[in-house]
């Protein structure tokens, strides 16, 4: 198996991957809660802090280049001020973004309020993209995809990934590593990717509940037979991950010694992975990689990221 120590910061910088998915603007507004409503039985914040930042498609994106790795995002988006504080954020982090725009689609938007340090409530903002604009995104992803080494989908079921069929079938075809963070319990759309990477919540809404580890193993070999993917990677949280493949499974335990925040833990897992898939590695040498780098960024408050000397150590 590949030493971490054995990939470099100079090969990984030239690795390249392409995230298509559903982008969103978490708006964070924190503030001071020292009374209750008169007009209803509710905490009234006064808001002292804003923040913003990148999330779902454009996180991953941002776990990317936070390795070292170069990463371009494929996303729909309204023509709104949302968009353009999310797209100027996204250029900021060094992401080279490619925004279809949709005047009738709002971009989504999370915004979480917070007091006495927590969450007091999450509003969203969102509707569906016209099938116009998605029909021009796929023709930017033919153009786009043949200049990366990796193609990641994160489907945040926003409807930004209608034409992901076509997309896969496309960049298999011209020998693309494809991973695929799942959505729903449809996973037919995902058919000959490379990679799937469900959490265990997820995996159990496509192939219902497993009483065993050798119930599992025959369902999720099962699953990616039918799907005809290179291999299926089960995220189990403090359990660590387990590899499905054609060698049969590799299971990595979980490295976190103290686990502060989960939140995007996910992102950072297959980013990592589609990081060291375009650098080079195989599956089964990506798959402890990402694997600790999951295991760094739950130790970290809030959506978090993992550097290269973090993962690997000085260069």
């Amino acid at each position: 198996m590949t030493q971490p120590s054995s990939l470099s910061a100079a090969q990984l910088a030239k690795a390249r991957v392409l995230v298509v998915g559903d982008a969103m603007l978490d708006r964070y507004w924190y503030g001071a809660v020292d009374r209750i409503s008169p007009e209803a039985p509710v905490p009234v914040v006064r808001v002292t802090r804003t923040e913003e930042r990148i999330g779902a498609a454009a996180n991953v994106a941002y776990n990317i280049v936070t390795l070292g790795a170069q990463a371009s995002l494929l996303s729909v988006v309204g023509e709104d001020e949302a968009s353009h504080h999310l797209e100027a954020l996204v250029a900021k982090t060094g992401i080279r973004p490619y925004f279809g725009r949709d005047a009738q689609l709002k971009t989504t938007v999370k915004l979480r309020v917070i007091g006495r340090q927590q969450q007091l409530i999450r509003l969203d903002f969102e509707n569906t993209p016209e099938t116009e604009v998605l029909a021009s995104q796929s023709a930017t992803f033919e153009k786009l995809f043949p200049e990366h080494d990796a193609v990641l989908f994160s489907d945040y079921g926003k409807g930004g990934l209608a034409h992901i069929v076509l997309m896969i079938d496309q960049a298999r075809r011209a020998g693309k590593s494809v991973l695929v963070d799942p959505k729903g319990s449809d996973y037919t759309r995902y058919k000959h990717a490379t990679v799937i990477t469900p959490n265990r919540a997820e995996l159990e809404q496509v192939i219902g509940k497993w009483h065993s580890d050798a119930d599992l193993q025959v369902k999720a070999h099962n699953l990616r037979t039918s799907l005809n993917l290179q291999a299926l990677l089960l995220t189990r949280s403090e359990e660590g991950m387990t590899l499905y493949d054609n060698q049969g499974q590799l299971h990595v335990p979980a490295l976190a010694r103290e686990v502060f925040d989960v939140t995007g833990a996910g992102d950072t897992v297959i980013a990592t992975l589609a990081a060291m898939l375009a650098a080079g590695m195989s599956l089964r040498e990506a798959v402890p990689v990402a694997n600790r780098a999951g295991g760094l960024v739950v130790g970290k408050f809030g959506t978090a990221t993992v550097g290269f000397n973090e993962l690997f150590g000085p260069a």
